[in-house]
């Protein structure tokens, strides 16, 4: 785009205050530079009412394409009106109730970019999924239940796109029984987990060859060193030995959610001026 004389397209980041809380920045800066991206970042701020304003004036803004609230915001703010403030056209995370609406009923939208990610991996490294036993541990709106969707999802759309793994998805959550949830694990080709619960699932528990994608994203004490370090949901060492495929953390499913996040805002980007 920008080398056929198209400037580089904008994209507001409204990121939660430093230190309030324990989760990592989802967005490097520098790998949106470096895709030809510029930013105007705002860190949240604690007036509902002027964040519904801020972002309905940058959504009537021609210089901005994209839109991004970075979660989970404080608990003083409400998520599903702050994202639901965000122009549809501009979501570039696909948390407005109209991209949610339509990516449930596998029409064309901007969907969110870890579900998304996940499934770039699962495609890329030539995971079967057709008629296999997926379990999604995790049933949160912005990753657990999209997953979960394009698990099971046909593997065609209405509009000929390549859609969803077909796979028989099964999703498991913080009340489901222990000894269910061991057997749907023990079960599972595919095992997808974001609980934030790390060493939730270990190599004694999967079947092996399996494929596991790792959204966790949790710090950790070392108590001999007091260093802390990131891990997922995984015990991955143990893990590692029995499964056919793992994603580490961190340097797995994150910087592939970065990159559909890149891919979304151009493509945002591309339909705001019908490139």
């Amino acid at each position: 785009m920008v080398s056929r004389g198209v400037k580089s397209p904008y994209t507001i980041f409204v990121r939660q205050v430093p230190g309030h809380t324990s989760s990592v920045p989802y967005v490097p800066l520098t790998t949106m530079h470096r895709a030809g991206i510029r930013d105007i970042t705002y860190e949240t701020l604690f007036d509902l009412t002027f964040v519904q304003i801020l972002l309905s004036f940058f959504g009537e803004l021609d210089l901005v394409q994209g839109i991004m609230i970075e979660l989970p915001l404080p608990e003083i703010m409400n998520e599903k009106v702050v994202c639901n403030s965000v122009t549809p056209e501009k979501d570039v995370d696909g948390f407005h109730i109209t991209n949610i609406g339509r990516f449930c009923l596998d029409m064309n939208s901007l969907a969110p970019c870890t579900p998304v990610g996940v499934m770039e991996l699962i495609k890329r490294y030539g995971i079967p999924t057709f008629g296999k036993n997926a379990v999604v541990c995790g049933r949160s709106k912005n990753v657990g239940m999209p997953l979960a969707m394009l698990l099971h999802g046909d593997g065609v759309r209405p509009d000929g796109e390549i859609g969803g793994m077909d796979a028989t998805t099964t999703i498991c959550h913080r009340y489901t029984p222990r000894d269910q949830f061991e057997h749907f694990v023990a079960s599972a080709d595919i095992i997808v987990t974001a609980t934030g619960i790390p060493g939730l699932i270990t190599g004694s528990m999967i079947k092996p060859g399996c494929a596991i994608l790792d959204v966790g994203i949790n710090r950790i004490i070392n108590p001999m060193t007091g260093k802390s370090k990131l891990v997922g949901d995984c015990d991955f060492e143990s893990c590692a030995e029995v499964a056919g495929w793992i994603t580490p953390v961190p340097g797995g499913v994150g910087p592939m959610t970065v990159a559909m996040l890149m891919k979304s805002t151009v493509q945002a980007a591309k339909k705001a001026i019908a490139f």
